[in-house]
Formats: C-alpha cells, structure tokens, sequence
C-alpha cells in the first residue's frame, strides 16, 4: 500500500468547519512569526550584537595602546578616569598579575563574539566571564608585564532589549487572533443554526424563529432551506387531505353496503360480503386515525416512560401480558398522539401472536431506543423489511396485520421517520421477533 502522508495527516485535523476555518487563519500567522522570529534572532540580532561587541573591543584596544605608551600609575589612573566619563567602562591596570586559571565562559552568543572581536583587534591572551554580574562584563586582556581588566555595561556588549520585540509580536499576534476568533464565530454561528433547522425539521420539530442570517451564500442557503421546507410541508399537507378526503367519501357508499346486506338478510355470501365491509371500515378508521395523528399535531416534551405505561396498561386491560423497563432520562420532544400509536401498533402486533411481550426503553446518549421482544413464531429473515410495505401480507403462520389493513407497520415507520428515528425488525433472544425503535432526543 503507498505511503499517503496526506491521509496520515488529514485524521489529525478537525471536521468542523469553524475549527478547519481557525486554523486556516491562525496557521498562517504562527509560521509568519516563527520565520519572522527566526530571521531576527539569526540574523539581526546576532549582527547588533556582533556591532556592539566591536565596538567595545575597539575601545578596549585603544585604552590599552594609550597605556603601553606610558605605564606609569599616573597614566593608569588618567586612562581609567576618562575611560570611565567618556566610554562608560571601568578600567584597572593590574602590573605583575596573570590571567585568572579558570577558563572563560563559552556559552552563548555574547561569548563567542567578544573572543572573535578580541583575536581579531588586540591579539593577546584574554580571558571573558559574562556569567557572574548581571548587568556587567568582566573581560581581561594580559599585557607585558601585567593584566588589563575591563567591567563593561552588559548593554554596550549585548542586544538585551530583543525581547520587546518578540513581545510586541507575539502581543499583536494575539489580539489579532482574538478578533479573528470573535468575527470567525459571528460568520459560523448562522451556519449552525441552519444545520440546527434541517436536523430540527428531519425529525420533525418545526423551527418558527429560524431566519436566513449571515454572509449572503449562508443566506442563499437558508432561503433555499425555507422554500424546500414549505415545498414538504405543502405536499405532505395534499397528501394529507386527499387521504382524509378519500377516507370520509367512501364511508357513504360504504353505509349503503351496509344498509343493503342487511335487507338481503343473513346467508353464507351476505356473510362474506359484511366481513369485506368490516375490513374496508377497518381500514378506513387506520387512515382517519393516521391522518388524525399526523394532521398539525404540536411537538411537545414528552416522558416515555409515561406514554410506554399506558400502552402496557391498555394492553393488560385487554387481558395481554406486558413486561416494561425504562432506564434512564425518557424526556424528548415529541409529536405524542402519533408517537403513541407508532408503539402501540409494533406492541398491539407482538400481543396478538406471542404469550409474552417485553418493552425496553433505555437512553444511550441522545438517542433513545424502545426494544420490543416477544416469544411467537417470528418472521422470516428475508421478509424483515418487505412487512413494512402496506398492504404486505406474510403467507407464514405469523402475519402481522392478520385480519387487518396490512398498514400497521408502515405507519409505525413512517410515524418513527417522521420524528427523525427509525424502525428495525430481528430475530429476539426470547425466540420471536424484535421490534428496535431508534428516536433520537
């Protein structure tokens, strides 16, 4: 496999985009400062440095050729005075001594230019120490018959003030990052809140207050957002009527069915044609009842564990054994009349073909799942998803909508859809079906 430094790399970064846009602009600015830095402290201030220590080895060899031409103390004394007014250094003429044993210091910048200045102009044995005064140099150049010891203004030899400028770099850095990161944020947060809308809406919540904001491709994209918005709504609200409206129209020629059977009387075909009445009535009062649920029913905080309680209680009341188990913080948003008929027909469907049923509710973060199990026959691995479909019923001895309209599970995953989740089937532990219903908060 080829080797892909990129790739390496890219799981490093971050996925957000107000994170990748921060480091877009913080990134440039510290390279600009570690080369900017880099060249200062190589270069500039090594060549001030270089200039200074010069300098003050030019005025050293100069004290020391004014002193050989006479060495007398009165001259020592003459030289050391004006060195003192006039070069701001200190200057002592030690006749008979030798440089001190210990070897000089040699461990910086400083250090290494005083002893290159010092072969170079003077020429002689010296011997450096810039480690044991703070704001001084101790330098010693030996002489026939003596030693020369110069204390020097630590300023005069060194650039100490380099740190001002790093300072006043790094300090403007900041502040230029501090606004970067204010205004940075200002441009993210309507793309926030227009992701916020669209999750929002993909379950089901709607988002009255959400308006375009933001630069003007943000807000392009929150005004295409609220036209596709009103595009669903508005076919999802048609198809809504039309459902009402075909449902409430037919219960007229349904009524004179009714009406007719009874006056032929009770006979075997009677009988078939009134339990075809009775399906077409059952399936009726299914889209009434989903278009009931569906047709602007307000989202509101609701407590699963309160709604679960009812569907167990309405099904023991109808003589059904229901086992329930809540764990944790059930609370979430909801459209609760059609949420509750979304569980009642997966519980409705598990009471009718198992002698058994257990309802689970547990919270795993901000998701939620309602695990159904019970003990009937099940349903075959490869028609787990085709029940969905309405109207689809299983030849096996399990059906799930037997006797009824074939659109139970199709409204259940259309209902948990709706509210941004989904339904899931599988084989349960207890030996029959598995009903996952997957919500998130």
């Amino acid at each position: 496999m080829a080797f892909r430094p990129f790739q390496i790399i890219k799981r490093f970064l971050p996925t957000g985009l107000y994170w990748r846009s921060l480091i877009i602009i913080v990134a440039p600015m510290v390279i600009l400062q570690a080369v900017v830095t880099y060249v200062f402290m190589d270069r500039h201030w090594q060549m001030v440095t270089e200039r200074l220590s010069q300098n003050t080895v030019a005025d050293m060899a100069l004290v020391l050729a004014e002193y050989e031409r006479n060495q007398t103390p009165e001259q020592a004394a003459e030289i050391a005075m004006r060195a003192n007014t006039f070069l701001s250094m200190s200057v002592a003429f030690l006749p008979g001594e030798n440089l001190p044993d210990t070897p000089s210091s040699n461990r910086g910048l400083l250090d290494h230019s005083l002893s290159d200045e010092i072969r170079s102009q003077i020429n002689r044995p010296f011997w450096i120490d810039t480690q044991r005064y703070s704001d001084y140099v101790d330098l010693r150049v030996a002489y026939d018959g003596g030693v020369m010891r110069v204390l020097a203004l630590r300023s005069h030899v060194y650039a100490a003030n380099s740190h001002i400028f790093i300072v006043w770099m790094v300090g403007a850095s900041l502040v230029l990052i501090t606004v970067a990161i204010l205004f940075l944020r200002n441009q993210i947060r309507p793309i926030e809140r227009l992701a916020e809308a669209a999750e929002s809406f993909g379950t089901g919540r709607d988002v009255p207050a959400f308006r375009p904001q933001g630069a003007s491709e943000v807000r392009r994209a929150a005004r295409a957002f609220l036209q596709m918005r009103e595009r669903i709504q508005r076919q999802i609200e048609q198809r809504t009527a039309m459902l009402a409206g075909v449902s409430h129209d037919l219960r007229t020629p349904l009524t004179r069915f009714k009406l007719q059977l009874a006056l032929l009387g009770d006979t075997p075909e009677t009988e078939e044609l009134k339990a075809d009445v009775r399906e077409m009535e059952r399936m009726l009062e299914d889209y009434l009842d989903y278009v009931r649920d569906h047709q602007r029913e307000e989202t509101e905080i609701a407590d699963l564990s309160d709604l679960l309680d009812e569907i167990r209680y309405d099904a023991q009341r109808r003589g059904r054994e229901v086992r329930l188990e809540t764990h944790g913080d059930l609370t979430l948003p909801l459209r609760r009349n059609a949420f509750k008929r979304c569980l009642t027909n997966i519980v409705d469907n598990a009471c009718k073909y198992a002698a058994h049923v257990w309802v689970t509710a547990v919270r795993d973060g901000d998701d939620i799942d309602i695990v159904v199990d019970d003990d009937g026959a099940g349903i075959p691995e490869d028609q787990l998803e085709e029940v969905f479909r309405p109207f689809y019923r299983l030849d096996a001895a399990r059906n799930l909508d037997e006797g009824g309209t074939g659109l139970g599970l199709a409204i259940a995953r259309d209902i948990a859809r709706g509210h941004g989740g989904d339904i899931q089937l599988a084989r349960s532990p207890m030996g029959g079906l598995r009903a996952v219903v997957h919500v998130p908060v």
